[in-house]
């Protein structure tokens, strides 16, 4: 059998992402630093708390993430940058809120010597795959509220501040890019007869941009009339979430803290979008998801225009609540003619708890009734399985079974 991490093979387009994603990410600091030094020199103190809220807290939730993965595998390293750190750097990093910054620098590192034949492909796919979802992750503890902040900003200004602007199409750039990052991760585990075509992922990227948009606008408008009121929103339709999670009985970490955190982060993510979490049929919480949603952005486009009660607020609140039925009604068609539904043992790689099948052992013969191991037929290297990323696997089950 072939080496584990040869049936992921890594493209020049995922070299281009990886790239693309780094530019994003010094771009967003940039962005948040000017749109930082624009609030303070309108002394909009409230606004820049905020902002400063979502910036530290989204940075230590990735950290942490970062560390535990490193952690549950035993601090191994793959990469030149990340071996140069001690264990006692690498947590000091973690601690000044660096340590994606080296997973970055190592995943561009060994794209670019992927293309050596002395290196295996699936190191860098094996690599992107933690980046993607830590991106993800980062994506909706930040970018998401940033973008209904912004927002929010415009519509009480009722004028467009360039900085207010360029930080509001900053953020919205980065959900859409780690949506389509996202996806091509979980792609990448689809046996090569059921691999999608680029067309799947440009519908899973709209009606996602559209359920997204539709509820970020809704929040939006919401708390540029009722600014107060939009937090205890938050903590109360969060606690709702994770109880489901909670109930959902979810096992993506590999300890008990870790996953408390997992579900209070999926909690976060359901606050602006469906994320899977379990494996096997979820049609029915899906429906009860969006059904939730569709009337919680009901209720805040019919508070604002309670606010505001003229002609253009409600031609506003109507096309908030069309634009996330549209993209219910892309969503369906995707799943229709887009989507495979496969099993766990039909995707691509395996993980260190799998046991390798016959055909992954050396050969045996017998010989005068004893049976022996034939050394002449090469054995793959039992080091190789673990380079399928379980965790990504895990998710990419939860979405195509």
């Amino acid at each position: 059998m072939a080496n584990t991490m040869a049936l992921f093979k890594y493209s020049g387009w995922d070299f281009f992402f990886t790239c693309l994603g780094l530019v994003f990410l010094l771009l967003d600091i940039v962005l948040d630093i000017l749109a930082a030094v624009s609030l303070y020199q309108e002394r909009a103190y409230v606004s820049l708390g905020i902002l400063l809220l979502f910036l530290v807290g989204s940075s230590v939730l990735v950290q942490a993430y970062s560390w535990l993965w490193y952690r549950y595998e035993d601090f191994e390293r793959e990469t030149k940058v990340e071996k140069v750190l001690s264990q006692s750097q690498l947590r000091l990093l973690h601690w000044l809120q660096l340590g994606i910054y080296i997973r970055h620098a190592g995943v561009v590192e060994i794209s670019v010597r992927s293309f050596d034949r002395d290196i295996t492909e699936g190191f860098a796919v094996y690599l992107s795959h933690d980046l993607s979802m830590l991106r993800l992750i980062e994506t909706f503890s930040e970018s998401c509220p940033q973008l209904v902040l912004m927002l929010a900003i415009i519509l009480q200004r009722g004028e467009l501040d360039p900085v207010t602007v360029l930080k509001a199409i900053g953020s919205a750039s980065a959900i859409a890019f780690s949506m389509t990052t996202y996806h091509r991760s979980l792609r990448s585990f689809l046996p090569d007869k059921e691999k999608q075509q680029i067309l799947s992922s440009m519908v899973y990227f709209l009606w996602n941009l559209l359920l997204i948009s539709s509820r970020l606008t809704a929040l939006a408008l919401f708390a540029s009339m009722l600014p107060c009121f939009i937090f205890s929103h938050f903590l109360c339709s969060w606690l709702v979430l994770f109880f489901v999670v909670w109930r959902c009985k979810t096992d993506f970490m590999e300890s008990p803290g870790g996953e408390w955190l997992y579900r209070a982060t999926v909690g976060l993510i359901w606050y602006f979008a469906w994320f899977n979490v379990v494996e096997g049929k979820t049609r029915y919480r899906t429906l009860l998801y969006h059904g939730y949603i569709v009337a919680d952005i009901s209720l805040l486009c019919s508070l604002w225009y309670w606010k505001i009660q003229n002609l253009h607020a409600i031609i506003t609140a109507a096309s908030v609540v069309a634009i996330y039925i549209l993209g219910l009604v892309l969503k369906i068609i995707y799943y229709k003619c887009f989507h495979p539904n496969l099993t766990k043992e039909e995707l691509k790689g395996v993980t260190p708890e799998e046991p390798l099948s016959s055909n992954d052992t050396p050969s045996e013969d017998v010989v005068d009734g004893i049976m022996v191991l034939n050394r002449c037929l090469p054995s793959p290297p039992q080091a190789s399985v673990k380079h399928c990323n379980k965790r990504m696997r895990k998710l990419a089950e939860n979405f195509y079974s």
